[in-house]
């Protein structure tokens, strides 16, 4: 069984939030086909939970703030982001891709998992996912989403 909030949310992301994907779905055929995917209903309402606080934390539509105050990590921020994390969000920062209150909210999404460490890649899904709730950042979202698979070679038909 797969018992990881962020496998579910990757498994939602990849086979439900996409453009092809059945807009009309409702929370208990998704969570009856994670069900039977292998996910555990434990972990899928952590998830459903997840993806809530995400979507009540969505912020106006603001102009973004230029120059802004240093983020400085902290405590669990610390241990669960290591360097290589922490630099790619000052990255996506420095380079427009999040601003300010996008960078606390994928911060506020990664300490939310339950996993005690975040490697890069799946930071790169948190900042993906997030960007995707983000309305006005289209251009955000298509940008990391070429960059989470632009080393993956082309299929072989």
């Amino acid at each position: 069984m797969k018992e990881s909030i962020l496998d579910v949310l990757l498994y939602l992301f990849e086979h439900y939030f996409t453009e092809d994907a059945d807009p009309v779905r409702d929370r208990d055929s998704l969570q009856n086909g994670l069900i039977q995917a292998g996910f555990s209903p434990t972990e899928i309402n952590k998830a459903f939970d997840w993806l809530d606080a995400l979507a009540e934390q969505r912020p106006a539509a603001t102009e973004p703030r230029v120059d802004g105050p240093i983020r400085i990590f902290h405590g669990l921020e610390l241990e669960k982001l290591d360097v290589e994390g922490r630099g790619f969000l000052m990255f996506l920062e420095q380079q427009g891709v999040l601003d300010g209150d996008q960078r606390e909210l994928v911060l506020d999404r990664a300490m939310a998992l339950d996993q005690d460490e975040l490697d890069l890649d799946d930071l790169k899904w948190v900042v993906l996912m997030v960007l995707f709730n983000q309305p006005g950042s289209e251009a955000a979202y298509a940008w990391m989403e070429t960059q989470m698979f632009a080393d993956e070679p082309e299929p072989v038909h």
